[in-house]
């Protein structure tokens, strides 16, 4: 948690993005040995809101989910770099607009919206990989085209973003926060298939319901 922490509050993002590699390569190889580790790495999360919080979370959703549609190697641990970092344009936002206990206003909103060319702009200084940068400039995009920042419509979104947009809303929804009651991770897929569906890709919208169901199957043999 400390170094996802680092993304947002330390000044050596250079430093971050380099052990960022190790704790992904960890991921993915804890989720070869073992089936059951997607829950367990889910664990680790204290499940607030802070934004390193919810990065780790929506890194491990994205293992999870990349994993179920066919990634593996190093295009998985791409996409695990990739869903890390896909809010440290936030390390430019002012903390008190994160932070705000409730609905933005139009110019806190106008502001947190620049969050995804902020992080290409911090990401663009560093050797990364276009899919690591499009992970972060383009979460925010909808599948019909009526996201932000660039409108993009379907299959011009990177595939990499696509799972970034599912997995960073489905943990959005699933995470205590000061203005809402967090779903179970059921009903979180229902809202999202019967009411946001058509943001995402349908494919990625039907395999994050076979994630879930393994993640519950795990958490009942936990549980006897």
């Amino acid at each position: 948690m400390a170094l996802v922490e680092q993304l947002y509050e330390h000044p050596d993002l250079a430093f971050a993005l380099s052990e960022a590699k190790e704790v992904v390569t960890n991921f993915v190889s804890l989720m070869d040995e073992d089936p059951d580790s997607l829950a367990h790495l889910i664990g680790l999360s204290t499940h607030d809101f802070y934004t390193y919080n919810h990065s780790l979370d929506v890194c491990i959703y994205s293992l999870g989910l990349g994993q179920a549609v066919g990634y593996s190697g190093e295009e998985l641990k791409e996409l695990g770099e990739g869903s890390l970092f896909h809010d440290v344009g936030k390390r430019k936002v002012d903390v008190d607009i994160i932070c705000k206990a409730g609905p933005l206003n139009e110019q806190e909103w106008a502001e947190m919206q620049k969050h995804p060319q902020y992080g290409l702009q911090l990401l663009s200084e560093f050797d990364v990989s276009q899919a690591i940068m499009a992970c972060c400039f383009e979460h925010h995009e909808s599948f019909t085209g009526n996201g932000y920042p660039q409108n993009l419509v379907g299959e011009e979104i990177h595939p990499m973003a696509r799972i970034v947009a599912l997995t960073d809303t489905y943990d959005a929804l699933t995470t205590q926060r000061s203005y809402n009651i967090p779903m179970t991770p059921k009903d979180a897929l229902m809202f999202v298939k019967n009411k946001l569906s058509s943001r995402y890709d349908p494919e990625l919208v039907k395999a994050m319901f076979s994630v879930l169901f393994k993640m519950e199957q795990t958490f009942e043999k936990q549980a006897q």
